[in-house]
Order: structure tokens, then C-alpha cells, then sequence
């Protein structure tokens, strides 16, 4: 069955912005339904629907849930909610964001039905070079780069979220940090996932500043359940509360950062003027129409448009919707990722930098023709050449894992998604005014030219933001009525999981819980990460004779957040949320 969609709402198109020689980004040029003869099983949405309100908070750990929501009852909005969120999580899940990190923000303005993104991706520093990450002629190795002071961008969380929340805030910005203060000062308790990585052997978790944070005076770790205090971040929060985010990038705590960055080994050239200059960029949003829903997701450096070319190929790809216990449908699946990632790593970078084909990547002739390749595809699938795409030099970044994800609906029906990090596990390890510092800039390619010269797109340059897999998601009716919003943590795997869950939920017709619960599937190169264990040994078996034999995922798992607005079998509409299960995190409606 094909579905013919009504036109693309002129309010979706004000949302979006032209990413390369001022082209527009129309949705009215997408593949607008699946292909002739594709099951098409999702349900309409229906056209009386009340407006999705909340207030709603699913974030990865309940303190700061709890945070969002008390701002919430006070009137806050989503945004306002936001920022409580991210300044407790940067005290009680340090292993994955904080205020030494950057992010990616989806904000859906239920006043105007405008969807807009913000960029508080960290910057690296001007005096960055190419070979940032060589010594003597060679890349240094990955670990040594990620030690060291080099590896930290300029945070780009707090000006993200000081940005979005002067445009979009209710309350005072100076009323938003008391739960982060007083839980650094009072203490909070040691969850188990946090024990784990205070308990472990990377090296970023054994640094002098990672040491002395989390030894306790008898000489032992701390370990789930103890309380633990963290007297710079309360001092650290309360700076920020009363003078804004200029007191995070200039005065004490920027002196702290660059002091920390400086040291050896390997110190790191960011400056205080690197500092003082950073700006988050509000960059407007990438829509797209999947089947009867529109997909927002942040243009580059986020690797979004990649979530919205997988769904562009899967839309042709009648497999997909043969349901979650099919095998059909899950080596379709893997195959269309790994020409979705080709494609990612060949061309997505810094759209300041390089000429990112965003428009080719999605152009349905394009699309379609990649999606033909999927079903006799055997290894790793080559880059394709998308309308206006420059084949730049193969890729070498390693991306590794550690960030969360945050979904916020206010009373009013604004909605926030937001993937925040620090890039690896505590970040560089390295710790400033109380909190763990960015790794950020190993997202590079540490190799920035091929053998035959040519630039690698994600290469290093002075003051440029490094691609990231960060894609939080927003997702529209055809009306551009708000319907829900998700995101997941993960490295390169992010993608995969933030479409398993979007095809879950949207195709498949499972519930978020049921969308997060089901196995991952990453398919990038030649391999086939999974989490094994969660596919059953007949689906495994079927699996292999296909080609498609399960590996354990060497990257970070998801930690999927979200919600979707639904009409339940009483026909009363609710949130359907949802936290993953690998994680320690919660949503809750009130």
C-alpha cells in the first residue's frame, strides 16, 4: 500500500535551515511512503489528538529525573527542566556527561510548532594542527591520546543549555542548579553502574584527579552505596547559578580548566581565549517524513542525517516490516547499516569545514540505489557518491563511549531531547572545579590525509567541532504536531540503536519499553555487534545461515531514553516511556 501524505506543514519548513550554498531543505522532494507493496503497518495518527503535555522526564538516573521534574512543578519549562537535569547528572553519572562535556539539544516549541536544534559541541582549540594527535611522525596511540591534555575541546553543555534556556526559560536561570549544589554538598549515594567504573582499569579511572576524587580516607574506593561528597561541585554550580555561563568560561573555574589541561602528560594548547570565545550554535533542524511520521534530528556535526538515510533506505525495504521475531527483517537491517555508516564515515563532518551532502544523502534516487545494494551486499560496504558529495579521504576516527540521553515534555507541550557527553568513561580522566574534563577532540580522525593527499572530512582543524554520532531524535505527525522524542548514548552505535528503536516503534508497534528491550544490532564494516544474549538461539541460527554471525558489541550499550504520545485500548491518550533496561535510569509522567 502506498500512502500519499498531505503536504509537508509550512511550520516544519521554517524549522529548517540551509546547510550548504544556501540550499533549502524542503521536505516536499523526500521519499514521502514506503514503496509499492510494502507492508505498511504503522497506525495513523489521529487527527483529534490532544496536545501531548507533561510534564514527562526519562533521563539516565532518577536523581536527576527528580531534579527535572521539581522544576517542572514550579512552572519550569522543558528547557528550564534541562538544566537541572544536566547539572545533576554531571555530579551522579560522571562517566557520561557533565559540565566539562558537550551535547546536542532538539527543542519542539509547542507555541509555534517550530522544531530547532541547538550545536554545544566542544570546539578544539585555535592552536590545533592536523597532527594534534601525532608524535614523531605517527598517531599516538588511542589511550595515550585520551590521557592527555590535548584530547579536551571547549564544554559546550553549559553555553548550550544557557542559550536555550534565555530563548525558552520561565524561571530564573540562578533557580535551576539547587538540587546538583545540594547533592554535592550533602552527598549522594553510589549507584552500582557508577561503583563499576569507579572499580576499574581504565586508565581514565585511574588518573591522580580520578584517584584522589574517588578514594576514600581509609584508603579504599568507593563502592555502591557509600555516600559520596563533592564539595567543588556545589562551589562550582553555585558560581555558575549566580553569574551565568560567563563564570563557567571566564574567572576561576576557566582558570581551573586550562591549569588542569596543562599539565603533563601531554598538555594541551586550549586557551583562556579559546574559552572566553566559544558560542553555541543554534543550527534550526533536519526533517524528513518516515512513512506517516516526520523524523527531526540535528543537522551536522551531528551524524543525524545518517538515523534519516537508514530510514530513507529501510522505507524500501519490505523485509523490515516483517517484525522483530524475523530474521528477514534483521539482516535487512544490518545491511542497511553498514552502507548508512560507509556513507557516515566517508562525509559527515564540520559543515563550516567541509561541504557535508546532506541533501545528497537523502536524495530519493540516491536513496533508493543504496537500498538495492543491501540485499547482495557481502562485507563491508564502500561509501556511495551522493549528489554534491566530495569523496574525501577514508576515515580513521575511533569514537569510543560514554554519554546519556535525556527526553523533557513540559505542561505547556515543549519537548527537549538531548544527548550530552564527555566522550569516553570520565572523559580524559582529568578533573576541573570539581568535574570530569572532555575527551573530546580523540573524535577526530587521527589520520587527516590518505596516501594520495586527500583530506579526511572529521580531520583536525583550530577551532573546529569533531563529527559526533550524537542524534537526538524529535518525531512529528504529518501535521508537525509533536508525538514524541528518544536518544541514546552509545559511540558509533548510537545510530543503530536510535533506528532499532524508531522502527520498533513506529513499524513494529511495540511500546517504548518493548522498542528498548529488544536486542542491538550494530553493523559498521565487516562485523556484526549484538548484545547475543538478548537474541534467541533459533533467532541466532537463523541469523548466521544468513550471513549475519553475532559478535558481543565492543562499544558502550544504549541507554535509550524517550516517549511517544498514544491512544491506548481505552482510548485515552497517554505517554508510552520508557528507560533502557541497561541502565540505571527512569521515566516518569506526573
Amino acid at each position: 500500500m502506498h500512502l500519499t501524505p498531505p503536504p509537508v506543514p509550512s511550520i516544519v519548513r521554517r524549522s529548517l535551515i540551509a546547510l550548504a550554498a544556501g540550499a533549502s531543505l524542503a521536505l516536499s522532494g523526500c521519499v514521502a511512503g514506503p514503496a509499492p507493496g510494502a507492508r505498511a503497518t504503522s497506525p495513523v495518527p489521529i487527527p483529534q489528538a490532544p496536545l501531548a503535555r507533561g510534564p514527562f522526564v526519562a533521563a539516565a538516573n532518577p536523581h536527576a529525573v527528580e531534579a527535572g521534574m521539581a522544576v517542572l512543578r514550579r512552572g519550569g519549562s522543558a528547557v528550564d527542566a534541562a538544566v537541572a537535569v544536566q547539572a545533576v547528572l554531571g555530579l551522579v553519572e560522571p562517566q557520561s556527561s557533565g559540565l566539562g562535556g558537550g551535547a546536542f539539544m532538539m527543542l519542539f516549541d509547542a507555541s509555534t510548532g517550530e522544531v530547532t536544534s541547538y550545536d554545544g559541541r566542544e570546539t578544539a582549540p585555535a592552536a590545533a594542527t592536523p597532527e594534534l594527535f601525532h608524535e614523531n611522525g605517527r598517531p599516538l596511540p588511542f589511550g595515550d591520546a585520551v590521557l592527555s591534555g590535548r584530547s579536551t575541546g571547549v564544554p559546550g553543555a553549559v553555553a548550550l543549555l544557557a542559550m536555550a534556556q534565555e530563548e525558552h526559560g520561565r524561571l530564573g536561570w540562578n533557580e535551576l542548579f539547587g538540587d546538583a549544589e545540594r547533592l554535592a554538598r550533602d552527598g549522594f549515594v553510589v549507584s552500582p553502574r557508577l561503583a563499576n567504573y569507579i572499580a576499574g582499569r581504565s586508565g581514565q579511572a585511574r588518573t591522580r584527579w580520578a584517584n584522589a576524587y574517588f578514594t576514600q580516607a581509609d584508603g579504599t574506593r568507593y563502592v555502591a552505596g557509600d555516600v559520596l561528597r563533592n564539595p567543588a561541585y556545589a562551589e562550582t554550580v553555585a558560581e555558575i547559578a549566580a553569574g551565568g555561563a560567563e563564570a563557567f568560561y571566564e574567572g576561576r573555574i576557566a582558570r581551573e580548566i586550562i591549569s588542569t589541561i596543562g599539565e603533563g602528560p601531554r598538555p594541551g594548547a586550549l586557551t583562556a581565549a579559546d574559552l572566553a570565545g566559544y558560542e553555541p550554535l543554534e543550527r534550526g533542524a533536519l526533517c524528513r517524513p518516515y512513512r506517516i511520521y516526520i523524523v527531526c534530528v540535528p543537522p551536522p556535526p551531528s551524524s543525524g542525517v545518517a538515523v534519516l538515510q537508514l530510514l530513507a533506505m529501510a522505507e524500501l525495504t519490505p523485509d523490515i516490516l516483517d517484525g522483530p521475531a524475523s530474521a528477514d527483517a534483521w539482516t535487512a537491517f544490518a545491511q542497511l547499516q553498514r552502507l548508512m555508516y560507509a556513507d557516515r564515515d566517508r562525509y559527515v563532518g564540520d559543515p563550516a569545514f567541509v561541504g557535508v551532502p546532506v541533501q545528497g544523502l537523502l536524495d530519493p534516487n540516491y536513496v533508493a540505489a543504496r537500498a538495492a545494494q543491501a540485499p547482495t551486499l557481502v562485507g563491508a560496504a564502500e561509501p556511495g557518491f551522493p549528489p554534491g558529495g566530495v569523496f574525501a579521504g577514508p576515515d580513521a576516527t575511533r569514537e569510543p563511549a560514554g554519554t546519556s540521553h535525556f527526553v523533557i515534555v513540559d505542561a505547556a507541550g515543549n519537548a527537549v531531547s538531548m544527548t550530552t557527553t564527555v566522550e569516553s568513561v570520565f572523559g580524559s580522566g582529568r578533573m576541573a572545579a570539581g568535574f570530569f574534563l572532555n575527551n573530546q577532540l580523540t573524535d577526530f580522525s587521527f589520520e587527516p590525509l590518505r596516501p594520495d593527499g586527500a583530506p579526511a572530512a572529521n580531520a583536525v582543524a583550530a577551532d573546529k567541532r569533531p563529527r559526533s554520532s550524537m542524534a537526538p531524535v524529535i518525531i512529528l505527525d504529518r501535521d508537525g504536531r509533536f508525538l514524541g522524542a528518544l536518544g541514546s548514548p552509545g559511540g558509533t552505535s548510537i545510530l543503530a540503536y536510535n533506528a532499532k528503536a524508531l522502527i520498533a516503534v513506529l513499524d513494529w508497534g511495540l511500546s517504548m519499553d518493548e522498542a528498548f528491550a529488544l536486542p542491538n544490532l550494530v553493523a559498521r564494516g565487516d562485523g556484526f555487534g549484538a548484545d547475543t544474549e538478548r537474541f534467541s538461539a533459533d533467532l541466532r541460527e537463523a541469523l548466521a545461515a544468513r550471513g549475519i554471525a553475532l559478535r558481543p558489541n565492543a562499544s558502550e550499550n544504549s541507554g535509550l531514553h524517550g516517549a511517544i504520545w498514544r491512544q491506548g485500548p481505552d482510548r485515552v491518550w497517554r505517554w508510552d516511556g520508557a528507560a533502557d533496561d541497561r541502565r540505571e535510569g527512569v521515566a516518569r509522567v506526573e
